[in-house]
């Protein structure tokens, strides 16, 4: 594998530089950058930036309105973004149910979804985990049963998931439900689009350690979707569900952000005058080294995934690989930022990770923040599918054993 980027390459790189330098509002970068809270009009305002230009979908071919990047575009145009301080996209419209719409939708699907999508004006949510049924996903509860009316045909909906990533501001959400219970657990399962505001759709947050509620709890009661909401056969979804989980555990390992906090913790280590102790910096140089291979697995995947409908074959059986280190990183740096800020780090001031707050505080500004990012990372080596699960599916898939 050639590390060295092509003249194209860079001159690509430095057109995304300067674009997103021109383009991206100032207040949401210096929040990205003191790792505040982004409200939902932050992350919805970049994401129209994103769509106005067409490339909120970057990831996508050409043929569903996307750019057409190849993997190392792909690449650049995410580390570009993260390095200025750009928020995350959210990922469960453009780089989760956009590729399953793509590939397993139906043509009227796709013209109805993926405009919404790649414009930045739908909201989407992910609807997978269960109070019973996380890391174990086939086990899931909630049932749809198909009935027939004279107006067509429609499912009725049932159960609760659990986890639900920003899934207030949802609008539209894509869940796995149980259709059949003959057969193997992930047999009966099936893929359907949900939209948010229908009768019978609760939402209730759950306020997390460091004082958020980003996660909800979703509850359907008798909700009626359209049977054109199913995405492709009935008790299909769960190929259509490892689908995205691929490109999702390819997208937890984020390690554009994990290259951005790592010169953040060097900025804090050097203020509270921690760099010069060799051991302390002996770890920035091991989590520096990790960050660099991650980097290394990522374009690995990203090539894989471009060549995968050539071969036919799903190039995601090392996803998982990316997951469990991306997520583990994500814990060290949060951790390595405490450590450097010492006592200062210690006191979980939940109104510093709002913008514009003056309140009286003992330490620097840039410790005040670090106890709710450790306090928030406990949770990476556990969604997405746990580490422990991730590690077994790698000895079979990728191992052999």
């Amino acid at each position: 594998m050639d590390l060295n980027f092509t003249a194209e390459e860079l001159a690509f790189r430095a057109r995304i530089r300067d674009w997103v330098a021109e383009n991206l509002p100032r207040d949401i970068s210096q929040k990205v950058m003191l790792a505040q809270n982004l409200t939902r009009d932050d992350m919805q305002r970049w994401a129209r930036i994103l769509g106005k230009q067409g490339w909120l979908g970057w990831g996508w071919p050409k043929q569903f309105g996307g750019p057409g990047w190849s993997a190392v575009q792909k690449h650049l145009f995410e580390e570009e973004c993260a390095r200025a301080g750009a928020p995350r996209v959210p990922p469960f419209g453009p780089i989760m149910v956009a590729p399953v719409i793509m590939a397993f939708g139906s043509p009227e699907q796709q013209k109805r979804f993926l405009p919404g999508i790649a414009s930045g004006e739908v909201w989407w949510s992910q609807g997978y985990s269960e109070p019973g049924a996380g890391s174990d996903l086939a086990s899931l509860k909630t049932r749809a049963e198909r009935v027939r009316t004279s107006a067509g045909d429609k499912y009725i909906v049932n159960g609760q998931k659990t986890w639900t990533t920003l899934g207030q501001y949802g609008e539209w959400i894509f869940c796995l439900v149980r259709t059949s219970n003959e057969g193997k657990p992930q047999t009966g399962i099936s893929f359907l689009l949900v939209d948010m505001k229908s009768p019978g759709v609760k939402v209730r947050p759950i306020v997390m350690m460091d004082g958020g509620a980003e996660v909800n709890e979703v509850f359907f009661d008798n909700v009626e979707v359209p049977a054109e909401n199913l995405v492709g056969e009935e008790n299909k979804g769960w190929t259509y569900a490892k689908h995205l989980l691929a490109h999702e555990r390819t997208n937890i390992a984020d390690v554009n952000r994990a290259k951005r906090e790592l010169e953040r913790l060097k900025r804090m280590a050097r203020a509270e005058g921690v760099y010069d102790d060799l051991r302390f910096r002996d770890q920035i140089a091991l989590l520096e080294v990790d960050i660099v291979a991650l980097e290394m697995l990522v374009l690995r995947v990203l090539s894989a995934e471009s060549g995968a409908g050539k071969s036919g074959k799903q190039s995601l059986d090392i996803a998982g690989l990316l997951k469990i280190k991306g997520s583990e990183i994500q814990q060290r740096y949060t951790e390595l930022m405490m450590l450097a800020c010492g006592p200062f780090g210690v006191p979980f001031i939940q109104e510093a990770m709002e913008a514009g707050w003056q309140g009286d505080h003992v330490g620097a500004a840039h410790c005040a923040t670090a106890t709710a990012g450790y306090l928030n990372y406990r949770k990476t080596t556990i969604y997405g599918g746990s580490n422990e699960v991730q590690r077994n599916i790698v000895a079979q898939t990728v191992l052999g054993s």
